[in-house]
């Protein structure tokens, strides 16, 4: 985390109000926790805007001018500014273009940017501790694509991620190929502790200062997206569903929830089976297979097909769907999420989460690239017979430990 000492006046007042907030919900943890969410999303400088895959990327159009911040109101994120454009009298912390962008299905999200003279800060507050994903948005919009002197200037500066220095003399232009208005995205993973994470543009005095007009350098921002690399045991309101709680207020603005942590939002269909999946909704995983095309079909049996897919957030997942003619019906489908989520096993594939919408049911496992059992066994792929033993062996203790998970549920 970054110590007091290294921030403003202004960032200093923030954090330390945190730390306060956090000391308070201490005294009171059985009740708050201070975990309150795995995500967040912003659209720096502009609007609120959902992207092109569903992701609500809140609103961030502040007037944040020298040694300034702004909290939003569901305390989900923060950002500060500090420094004044040298030699301008009329400084612009915010750019706004209606032009179209390439290398991007989302031209809205970069037709906005948040500017900093010197350094800007973003905070994700109340994470749950864990690894993250954090993908950072660019787009260069003050040089032309022209063969002028205006187009020569350099935007410079150093990218910091918790703390570390992650990217040194980051210039947009050249990470997009040498051209203005053409979106970069940038992923890096960062680990949260204390619930805190912290994002830091700064420039170091690299670049030119005064090209097209006096006062363009220093860091340029125009969205950012955080989600998690771990199964959050907080609430995540995604896009793609709608649940009702228990005392049947509606939470379309929410959209669904994708947890472990016993909230209300669960399928009631899920109540009764002691355990708390991850939920995706058909709509993403539609999209993550590619409309179940029938190029990803990995297999069929008697559940029904499986598809290969890939997560909006680049995970390769295999979508089990169960078919309308199989005999398989909602029983047996929460009995197998109940006993694969009971066990655990090096042999057995891990369970990312199912679907429940409707006469809808999808079971979401992780990828695996090494064939099915049957063809390692049966001598339809190369393995040696000591591996095959082994195999044998450890498969016979899952069968075992899970014919024990179903009896005991």
């Amino acid at each position: 985390m970054t110590t007091l000492g290294r921030l403003g006046g202004k960032e200093q007042s923030l954090i330390c109000n945190r730390r306060n907030s956090q000391h308070a919900v201490g005294r009171n943890a059985w009740s708050r926790p201070r975990a309150s969410n795995a995500s967040f999303a912003i659209n720096c400088g502009g609007p609120q805007i959902t992207s092109s895959d569903g992701t609500v990327f809140d609103g961030e159009d502040e007037d944040l001018r020298a040694s300034s911040y702004y909290t939003i109101d569901s305390g989900k994120w923060a950002v500060s500014n500090n420094g004044m454009f040298l030699y301008n009298n009329n400084p612009q912390f915010t750019e706004n273009t209606l032009s179209q962008f390439t290398n991007t299905l989302d031209s809205d999200l970069f037709q906005t940017t948040r500017l900093s003279p010197v350094s800007l800060r973003y905070y994700g507050l109340g994470l749950e501790n864990g690894n993250y994903i954090v993908n950072l948005l660019f787009a260069e919009t003050a040089f032309p694509n022209s063969p002028t002197w205006q187009s020569v200037g350099r935007r410079i500066f150093d990218i910091y991620i918790q703390g570390k220095m992650v990217l040194k003399d980051f210039e947009i232009r050249r990470q997009a190929g040498g051209v203005s208005f053409r979106a970069v995205s940038m992923n890096f993973t960062a680990t949260v502790y204390h619930n805190f994470l912290e994002i830091h543009l700064y420039w170091a005095g690299k670049g030119t200062c005064c090209i097209p007009a006096q006062g363009t350098y220093g860091p340029s921002i125009s969205a950012i997206s955080v989600t998690p690399d771990l199964v959050p045991t907080v609430c995540i309101r995604l896009p793609g569903m709608c649940f009702r709680n228990k005392k049947g207020m509606g939470c379309c603005h929410w959209n669904f929830c994708c947890c472990c942590c016993g909230c209300d939002y669960f399928p009631s269909e899920l109540s009764g089976t002691g355990v708390q999946p991850n939920m995706f909704s058909y709509a993403e995983l539609r999209v993550a297979t590619n409309h179940f095309d029938a190029a990803n079909k990995l297999g069929e049996g008697g559940y029904g097909p499986v598809y290969k897919g890939t997560l909006s957030d680049g995970r390769s997942v295999a979508v089990k769907q169960l078919s309308a003619a199989s005999l398989q019906g909602k029983t047996q489908f929460l009995t197998e999420i109940a006993t694969i989520s009971a066990v655990e096993h090096r042999y057995l594939v891990k369970l990312h989460g199912c679907c429940l919408e409707g006469e809808k049911r999808l079971l979401v496992f992780k990828y695996l690239e090494n064939k099915s059992l049957d063809q390692c066994l049966f001598g339809m792929c190369s393995m040696k017979q000591g591996t095959k033993f082994e195999l044998v062996c450890s498969l016979s203790h899952l069968v075992g430990n899970s014919l024990r998970a179903c009896l005991s549920s």
